[in-house]
């Protein structure tokens, strides 16, 4: 297979909510992925809505795949990620959102966020995001006017999760939205990996899922 290329959307949001809570993008919600697709010869590019270095939350020393993507030359791209609206999407094979709390306060409702993954999603490209990341996913109105995801499988941090992690700090319920707007939405118990495949949309729920929604990835690139 030629070489494949990912491109992560990245949030740009340092704190979120009422008590200014530090955040970004969830560390091991990066890490992870790119050890798979890095495993597979998959290339990482990342951008974000300002292109400018994005903040993280998270950091686990004591996960050797952490650990590697901190000293990696990849994190180092990642500080210098072009904005969205100096990337085409079709350049690539799919399009990768991960969470954190910071793309709840700028991807969940940003413009050109919206534009890129209808353009992705209509050039027949791998539409994915996990955890928080599917906020992503709100609002994206496809060329016939439909919602990318009314009536699609998905999944995403649940509200189970959200009560005992970030209630306060957040300006709405993830799953709470993805149904709201007509998504099929399914959650394992808290903090345990799920990963919903339907077609070319796919979504992980927490942490746990960044690593297996990759791997889902990398079968549909290679299918």
């Amino acid at each position: 297979m030629s070489m494949k290329h990912v491109l992560f959307i990245v949030t740009n949001t340092h704190e979120i909510g009422p008590n200014k809570r530090p955040t970004g993008y969830f560390f091991p919600e990066i890490a992870h992925p790119v050890e798979v697709f890095e495993k597979h010869g998959v290339a990482v590019e990342y951008c974000s809505p300002l292109g400018t270095a994005p903040s993280d939350d998270g950091f686990d020393a004591s996960d050797p795949a952490q650990l590697a993507y901190r000293n990696s030359k990849s994190i180092r791209r990642l500080a210098r990620g072009r904005r969205l609206s100096e990337v085409d999407v079709l350049d690539y094979d799919a399009v990768f959102v991960p969470g954190g709390l910071g793309p709840m306060a700028d991807l969940a409702t940003d413009r050109e966020v919206k534009q890129a993954l209808a353009r992705a999603w209509n050039g027949g490209l791998v539409v994915s995001a996990v955890c928080h990341g599917p906020c992503a996913l709100l609002g994206v109105t496809l060329d016939d006017g439909s919602s990318l995801i009314k009536g699609r499988k998905v999944t995403g941090f649940s509200n189970r999760e959200e009560e005992g992690y970030a209630q306060a700090d957040v300006p709405f319920m993830l799953e709470d939205a993805l149904r709201a707007e007509g998504a099929q939405f399914s959650s394992a118990e808290p903090w345990q990996a799920k990963v919903v495949v339907d077609g070319r949309l796919m979504t992980g729920q927490n942490p746990a899922s960044a690593g297996p929604l990759a791997e889902e990835i990398v079968r549909a690139l290679r299918a």
